[in-house]
């Protein structure tokens, strides 16, 4: 499971696809819906918010513009419903730093046009669910791939 700190306007279309469906079932793990993941590493900075489950519906919310931005047909449906939050989560400049070196890596064997397109950004924006805040990354946040 990847919940990207980065924002979702960077992913290549497999990575945007995938976001999606990790963050619905980051939901269904929030929300009490299935056994398996409750304790994985992604889950930590949603858990520790005041609604869990209104985070990370807010956080399917930016990766849905997203889709739509690129004319993709995601199914809105899946979306919650229900109330918005106002405050961001916080995470660490390190975390989005160490995020974007491991997706630059990932992007220059899978899309090297889009990994040259995007190498030259050193400071990548975050998905705007997020506040980023000084501090180092926190491992371990993404397994090896």
């Amino acid at each position: 499971m990847r919940l990207w700190t980065i924002h979702p306007k960077y992913l290549d279309a497999k990575g945007l696809v995938a976001l999606w469906r990790e963050a619905l079932l980051a939901k269904k793990v929030l929300e009490g819906k299935t056994k398996g993941y409750r304790h994985h590493p992604q889950l930590i900075r949603f858990k520790e918010t005041p609604d869990p489950t209104a985070y990370i519906a807010e956080y399917l919310r930016g990766v849905y513009n997203e889709s739509l931005a690129r004319g993709y047909k995601f199914n809105a449906d899946k979306l919650p419903t229900g109330k918005r939050v106002r405050g961001k989560i916080k995470e660490t400049q390190g975390q989005l730093t160490f995020e974007w070196a491991h997706f630059m890596k990932k992007l220059k064997i899978r899309q090297p046009a889009l990994y040259r397109k995007l190498k030259s950004i050193s400071a990548p924006n975050h998905h705007p669910i997020f506040k980023i805040v000084p501090g180092p990354a926190k491992e371990p946040v993404f397994k090896k791939a």
